[in-house]
């Protein structure tokens, strides 16, 4: 199933070349840093290199093991990117004489500070980004601005993106074979990134499989929407269905759906009480989507009867599962059209695990190929 957007514009083709000089990423930390510590915190910026391939070569320059290293999140190779990862002080003794040799790698020290504790995965609050789209024409800039300022208002599907899915978008289906028993892998690292794979191309499915029942109820009358809804086996009375085509945000919520504070929060099952839907208008609510697992929090109702089509019971022998938003709000939006260049830069921030080509994309209206 490819992905379903959420506005309703025309495709927009211009051209996005994913490299260090188009695609600036910057890590925002969760929390500010104790200054004291055992821990040093490195302010780091990468070109070219994957965050694994930058602790390898960090962890031969330092003289210890890459696992020695803490960081909240991985980056991507095909850009600048900036992120803090943690080490004991005992392994940056010899830091000093070595800055050199890194630069010339493509990494470079920004500043440096004390924790108390190893940086985990996940202890970031989002990342912001700097994009450069180019090819634009004049016609072309007018209609992403007004995409632009429609996500402004409205936000966006969190669908994963394509790098969670390997050069060929296939490696969900070595994660199937591996939960389904056809296959296993000796490096475990590997094998989980492919279950997690698996586990997020189900989530996109069901993303765009609510995606679509969006439109339905966004584009048709309710005797129509009945008609509609029936075909795809989901019941639901004239009330009720009324009810959610009357809500006012693109994003349908139905009963039972799970619902999380925002941008991060408890979990809990909606029934669709008024109160719900305003936090939803105002940001302090999304709806989640499940990646499972043998401890997955589930929905309930005909939410559950819609999430249960995308998901492998086999998945419960290797993940306990987890829920990710379905809907987010980027935030600190500003861009600016070069006319003479024929480029158009958006810089804007998103909560983590959230992908800037997804925000590329709803621009869009299509799947980019990135070179």
């Amino acid at each position: 199933m490819n992905k379903i957007y959420a506005l309703n514009h025309s495709p927009i083709n211009f051209y996005f070349s994913q490299n260090a000089r188009d695609f600036i990423v910057k890590e925002i930390p969760l929390y500010p840093f104790s200054q004291s510590g055992e821990h040093v915190i490195l302010h780091i910026r990468k070109k070219g290199l994957s965050t694994q391939d930058m602790l390898k070569i960090l962890a031969s320059h330092l003289g210890c093991k890459k696992e020695e290293f803490g960081y909240a999140g991985l980056k991507d190779k095909a850009a600048t990117t900036t992120q803090y990862i943690s080490i004991n002080k005992k392994f940056t003794t010899t830091l000093s004489s070595h800055l050199d040799s890194l630069k010339e790698q493509g990494i470079k020290i920004l500043d440096q500070t004390y924790h108390n504790n190893k940086i985990k995965i996940g202890h970031l609050k989002g990342n912001s980004f700097f994009i450069r789209l180019k090819k634009v024409n004049p016609t072309m800039a007018l209609q992403i601005k007004e995409a632009i300022e429609n996500i402004k208002i409205h936000g966006l599907p969190n669908y994963f993106g394509y790098q969670r899915f390997g050069r060929d978008g296939d490696n969900y289906l070595e994660g199937q074979k591996i939960v389904q028993s056809l296959t296993k892998y000796r490096n475990k690292t590997l094998q989980n990134f492919l279950i997690s794979s698996y586990q997020s191309y189900l989530f996109n499915q069901w993303l765009s499989y609510r995606m679509k029942l969006n439109k339905i109820f966004q584009n048709f009358a309710p005797h129509e929407i009945a008609q509609a809804l029936k075909q795809e086996n989901i019941s639901l009375d004239k009330s009720s269905i009324i009810s959610i085509k009357n809500q006012q945000q693109i994003f349908k919520i139905f009963c039972g759906d799970v619902l999380e504070h925002y941008p991060f929060g408890k979990t809990f099952h909606t029934t669709l009480q008024t109160n719900d839907l305003d936090r939803f208008l105002q940001r302090s609510l999304a709806p989640t989507g499940l990646l499972y697992g043998k401890k997955s929090f589930l929905s309930l109702e005909n939410a559950l009867t819609i999430e249960q089509r995308f998901l492998d019971p086999a998945l419960e022998k290797y993940a306990l599962g987890t829920r990710r938003y379905a809907w987010v709000w980027p935030e600190d939006i500003n861009y600016q059209y070069k006319e003479n260049n024929a480029w158009f830069e958006i810089g804007f921030f998103l909560p983590k695990g959230s992908y800037a080509t997804i925000f590329i994309e709803e621009i869009a209206h299509q799947t980019i190929k990135v070179d």
